[in-house]
């Protein structure tokens, strides 16, 4: 059961917060700066481009990486030479963890790794397969750590992980984190940016730093639930299975991450589809048991030492349509039809990186709060 309470008592949060979860969420604009300062630092400026990679490659564990490729592939656009390298292994622990290089990949090709961690065999390996094929190789990982020496040893481009004194305890870092999506995502982008895959120039990045600082001030712990969009879907989501349909561009990938982040940090379980398909695909769900309509086969039983019965919630994050196309009406229609609440997330004008980081930080610090209250 979520404790409505908790959610207006900023210093019950703070007390909950043992992952530094909401203080990640708070700080992500601070981060996108330090991790662009960082990567300047590292030489990021220096570099002279020959032309850009025929494949984007990118390594790492878990949803970091798995994001960070949905996030570049999409604002690269049709076409996008991203693909993100899944691993093997026996468990999802670093020293089990292996990935493989494609065997076309060589000299024209671009290997990127991103991981909170560092520690990882598999990924120190893969940078000096790259090495002995020819492939130009970047990683954003903790500085100090058994991939930074690879990567140097692969004559690669290495830059340290913009992290929190906070995050530096042996607790591992939860890979949808928001302080650890912007820390990696950070100079990913402004890598690409450079080699001209899309476009994320500094004033840019500066802009979307500008939009999470924006987002924690009207998201943030001390705003009372009634005023703030992130503790008002969370309690919303309670008891509920969040049904996400995304349309847009950059909704799409934010309806993804919001889903994994609601099932890493809080434990919930959510399905996610994108406009107009979603209608189809999630249109028999909703005319099933998990309608909030649903009529319970015995009315009269006793219900006193029930749980409460799990109903869907429609989520709809858009992007502002181009054209004036758009299928919320019928999505809205959909949902209404079935008895079925709906919540909205839709983000300020802006640029696509602007209204990709605010669909993703209000759903962060949905997701982070919906974890602290439930006691996740």
């Amino acid at each position: 059961m979520l404790d409505e309470t908790l959610l207006d008592s900023p210093e019950g949060l703070a007390e909950a917060d043992q992952r530094g979860l909401l203080r990640g969420a708070a700080e992500s604009g601070a981060r996108v700066r330090t991790a662009a300062r960082l990567a300047v630092e590292a030489g990021l400026g220096e570099l002279k481009p020959d032309g850009r990679p025929r494949a984007v490659l990118i390594a790492g564990p878990g949803a970091a990486a798995t994001h960070a490729a949905d996030f570049l592939g999409t604002l690269a656009g049709p076409g996008s030479p991203v693909i993100r390298l899944a691993p093997t292994g026996v468990a999802p622990v670093a020293g089990a963890l292996r990935w493989e290089l494609p065997g076309w990949a060589g000299s024209v090709d671009l290997l990127l790794i991103a991981t909170p961690d560092g520690t990882e065999p598999g990924l120190s390996l893969l940078a000096e397969q790259a090495y002995r094929r020819g492939a130009a190789v970047a990683a954003v990982s903790p500085a100090g750590t058994p991939l930074a020496e690879a990567v140097a040893g692969a004559h690669g481009l290495f830059v340290p992980m913009a992290t929190a004194p906070y995050e530096q305890d042996e607790q591992p870092l939860a890979a949808s984190a928001p302080g650890v999506l912007w820390a990696l995502l950070t100079p990913l982008l402004a890598l690409l940016d450079r080699i001209g895959l899309l476009t994320a120039p500094p004033d840019a990045l500066e802009k979307v730093a500008d939009r999470l600082d924006h987002i924690a001030e009207r998201c943030g712990p001390a705003i009372e639930a009634y005023s703030n969009a992130a503790k008002t879907l969370a309690g919303e989501l309670a008891d509920a299975l969040p049904v996400i349909w995304t349309e847009g561009t950059s909704a799409g990938p934010a309806g993804r991450r919001f889903a994994a982040a609601l099932a890493e940090l809080a434990g919930r379980p959510a399905l996610v589809a994108e406009l107009p398909e979603a209608l189809a695909a999630h249109s028999a769900l909703l005319a099933g048991r998990l309608a909030a309509g649903a009529d319970p086969d015995d009315f009269f039983r006793d219900r006193v030492e029930e749980q409460p019965a799990l109903h869907a919630h429609v989520v709809l994050l858009r992007d502002r349509p181009i054209g004036g196309l758009t299928a919320a009406p019928a999505a809205r229609e959909l949902a209404l039809s079935h008895d079925t609440p709906i919540s909205e997330l839709e983000p300020e004008p802006g640029g696509e990186l602007e209204t990709l980081s605010e669909l993703i930080a209000v759903a962060d610090f949905a997701a982070v709060y919906l974890a602290l209250a439930s006691r996740a």
